[in-house]
């Protein structure tokens, strides 16, 4: 039967954390504190586990979940390429709540859902999900909410919404209410501006300031 773990007090916090690991090693769902709301995890190298997350969600293939790494070093090992301006997004706004996609590499064995060749990468702030990715690598994680129904701020709200259908809840606090601001940086390798997909925590005006205004579309 799934559980809520409370990770402030200790021995739920080691016992929480083991048996997250655990699942997610056997290709089960985790509900992971993020810095903004929570979130539903999976291996993001086991096209079984993603396609759980999918389906424990509601939403179809076109609907392909972001990726949770522990620190900026991963995002070279994701993608084809990082241009300078990504570079300082992700050394001002990392961690945080910032989502970049951009070109995936081709030689990637993982199968996150129709990509069109991308993928949206974020580093979060919240320190549960940092430990937890330190020692996963990197894990496929959407809002912990049923498609069309508001994203959880608490691992109860993930519970009554998403049930038996995820193995460990982790509870870290109420979270935040706002989500990622998500850019796409495909394009800028070939001159086009970067592209604002969704404005959240992090404020356009922030990056237009940070990048400059003709850098950003």
């Amino acid at each position: 039967m799934a559980r809520i773990y409370d990770c402030s007090v200790s021995t739920e916090l080691l016992t929480g954390m083991r048996l997250a690991r655990a699942a997610l090693g056997r290709g089960e769902l985790a509900v992971v504190p993020t810095d903004t709301v929570y979130g539903v995890a999976a291996d993001a190298f086991s096209a079984e586990a993603v396609q759980r997350l999918i389906d424990a969600k509601g939403r179809t293939r076109q609907a392909p979940p972001p990726v949770l790494i522990p620190s900026a070093a991963t995002l070279d090992a994701l993608v084809e390429s990082v241009p300078a301006e990504v570079r300082t997004l992700v050394e001002r706004f990392w961690p945080g709540g910032l989502t970049v996609i951009l070109r995936e590499r081709p030689t990637l064995q993982w199968d996150l859902g129709e990509t069109g060749g991308t993928v949206a990468v974020r580093m979060p702030g919240d320190p549960v999900v940092l430990e937890l990715l330190t020692e996963t690598g990197p894990l496929a994680v959407s809002s912990a909410n049923l498609t069309g129904q508001p994203a959880a701020t608490t691992a109860g709200e993930a519970l009554a919404m998403l049930g038996e259908s995820v193995e460990v809840y982790l509870d870290n606090g109420v979270g935040g209410s706002v989500p990622s601001t998500i850019v796409d940086a495909t394009g800028l390798d070939s001159g086009a501006p970067l592209r604002i997909v969704r404005e959240g925590a992090v404020s356009a005006s922030d990056i237009r300031d940070l990048l400059g205004a003709e850098r950003v579309g």
